[in-house]
């Protein structure tokens, strides 16, 4: 995959420091392009390594500048508005279901803070083909004569913080990741909230029959 060529180096702008906000903003449009399919794996990849080992905003440019303007416009000047992230998909944002059910899978830009409630009804959040925003996020999953399922694929490492009267959590293990070993950048989901007389649980994909055979 080749980086589109870098702006002119003699533009002002583009020899300015970048900070760590810099990074972070060109990394979240680079996770928004991928969810829409605008890049794919390795493409996304390769750019996110590249946005947080960049020195000056010359060298984060490049990075957006083949991406629709609502991406590149996060690096258009220092005074410029960051783009905001699709109200369904934005920090705080909830999934309800009060005697129903509710389902948010697929490829998804998953937010820092998810809310999910499930009132005599089912939650299913399937975090399997989703992006996330952040290294660690937080679900905060409250369950109250429902239930609440959070699929995640391996190498995602789930830490249980939420609290069961009269119901039961699942599932998580904050020493597993399924069949991935854990590292330092281990993305991490933090679960939050209540299962009164409910049910919140995590499901890893089933292991391949050889690893489990073998033990792994």
């Amino acid at each position: 995959m080749s980086v589109p060529a870098a702006f002119p180096a003699n533009d002002p702008h583009n020899t300015m420091r970048a900070s760590d906000a810099d990074r972070d903003h060109v990394a979240e449009a680079l996770r928004e392009a991928y969810a829409e399919g605008r890049l794919d794996v390795e493409e996304h990849n390769e750019r996110i390594d590249l946005a947080y080992k960049a020195k000056t905003l010359g060298e984060l440019s490049p990075l957006l500048s083949d991406l629709p303007q609502r991406h590149a416009a996060t690096l258009a000047g220092p005074t410029s508005p960051i783009p905001p992230m699709p109200a369904d998909y934005a920090p705080g944002s909830k999934i309800t279901a009060v005697f129903a059910e509710q389902k948010r899978g697929g490829r998804w830009v998953v937010p820092s803070t998810t809310t999910a409630a499930a009132v005599f009804g089912s939650v299913t959040i399937d975090l399997r083909e989703a992006v996330l925003t952040q290294r660690e996020v937080v679900i905060i999953a409250n369950a109250v004569f429902g239930s609440i399922e959070i699929k995640v694929p391996h190498g995602v490492v789930v830490r249980d913080e939420g609290t069961a009267v009269f119901g039961s959590r699942s599932g998580s293990d904050r020493n597993a990741a399924g069949d991935v070993p854990i590292t330092p950048d281990s993305p991490v989901v933090v679960l939050r909230g209540m299962a009164l007389f409910g049910e919140v649980s995590v499901r890893y994909p089933k292991p391949k029959k050889l690893g489990k055979f073998l033990g792994r």
